[in-house]
């Protein structure tokens, strides 16, 4: 399945023969393609996994659709399957939105969702993490496995040694808050991977990174720095933690400790920091030139800034 004309034969079989108009592609990432659709009139929003791509996308809508059961506000699974390549696929509803960080944090359209965000974010995460258990995911030790992520980018010769993430991994090891019965966890819980709308929060969106594990990373990671964009309130550039906290609790989600949260974060922003050298790997080793991967990389020393900035706090 290669091109338009076979996605629209694909999506019309598996639609019931629905008449399939407008279809456009959004987006191209490095593990799936995102395209916008009419199937019937009906605007409608699919994508579907790129060859090469290791995670099940099958498995991601599982996750949304026990999302939506419990509450949390996603797009609607409409359908989802393999195409004749073997590459998943998933149609969800169309919602409309802004995904933008830049324009949710500062266009005056936004100002009412501003005011509503961070509580409704507590009360949208403590629905995620009230899911049951989705067939098919795992539990991983994020320091393990971004440290491995680092070590096989410089035995590569793609990266190189980080004294300053080795200095954060061996704190993050020696804090390291005591294990709880694992959850679902969004696994990538920020603005850009959130549907807006002049009312607030719409929709919960990108769950490819979902996962078993501490509910207290999704807070953290939704209060990394870098996912500020550049504002000064600490939850997403929005909000302050005790409103985070607290609608958190209130839906449900039980009490916050602090301390933990700010562990997760720390170790969010020393995962972002080997992510940006990972994403610049890529460009390094010549498996895809691009400009945006290389700039990416020159991202590291930011996050080696907030760490130290972290550390000094935490210490």
């Amino acid at each position: 399945m290669s091109g338009a004309d076979d996605l629209s034969v694909l999506l019309a079989d598996r639609l019931g023969g629905a008449t399939i108009t407008e279809l456009s592609r959004l987006s191209g990432g490095a593990s799936r393609e995102t395209w916008r659709f009419r199937a019937n009139g009906i605007p409608r929003i699919v994508q579907r996994q790129r060859a090469g791509d290791e995670r099940d996308m099958s498995i991601e809508a599982r996750v949304v659709a026990a999302a939506d059961s419990a509450g949390v506000p996603v797009p609607k699974l409409i359908a989802t399957g393999t195409s004749d390549d073997g590459s998943a696929f998933m149609v969800l509803a169309a919602i409309d939105g802004e995904t933008i960080a830049r324009k949710l944090q500062r266009d005056s359209e936004f100002s009412n969702a501003r005011a509503a965000l961070t509580g409704q974010l507590g009360s949208a995460l403590a629905a995620v993490h009230s899911m049951p258990a989705v067939n098919g995911l795992e539990t991983v030790d994020p320091i393990a496995y971004y440290t491995e992520m680092l070590d096989n980018a410089i035995a590569s010769g793609t990266g190189t040694p980080q004294p300053m993430l080795e200095l954060v991994r061996r704190w993050l090891i020696e804090h390291r808050p005591r294990p709880v019965e694992p959850v679902v966890v969004h696994g990538d819980f920020r603005l850009g991977n959130l549907i807006v709308g002049v009312d607030g929060l719409r929709a919960v969106i990108d769950w490819e990174l979902a996962h078993l594990g501490d509910p207290m990373e999704d807070l953290g990671w939704l209060c990394v720095k870098a996912w500020r964009f550049g504002q000064r309130p600490p939850v997403a550039g929005l909000g302050e933690y005790d409103e985070l906290f607290s609608a958190y609790a209130a839906a449900g989600g039980g009490d916050v400790d602090a301390d933990v949260v700010r562990w997760w974060e720390v170790l969010g922003t020393w995962k972002w920091a080997i992510m940006c050298i990972l994403q610049a790997s890529v460009h390094l080793s010549g498996a895809t030139r691009s400009h945006e991967l290389a700039a990416i990389g020159r991202r590291v020393c930011e996050n080696e800034h907030d760490l130290f900035l972290a550390l000094e706090d935490c210490w």
